[in-house]
């Protein structure tokens, strides 16, 4: 593999990943009544997005070794 195109898939993994644990911590709805703050949270999307994030980071390591 090119090491131009290693060093990229690398940086995109990378930022995948920190993405995807953005979206992990994240709350997508917030409400607030008086005394009480609820705050509501999928994280299948988060999830899927870390997965993706992995599995092109290990993509990149292993099949990109030169012979």
């Amino acid at each position: 593999m090119n090491k131009t195109i290693k060093t990229i898939l690398i940086v995109v993994a990378i930022a995948i990943l920190v993405y995807g644990g953005y979206q992990l911590i994240t709350p997508e709805a917030s409400v607030d009544i008086g005394i009480a703050e609820f705050e509501s949270q999928n994280n299948k999307n988060a999830y899927t997005t870390i997965g993706v994030g992995v599995v092109i980071l290990l993509a990149t390591l292993l099949l990109g070794k030169n012979k």
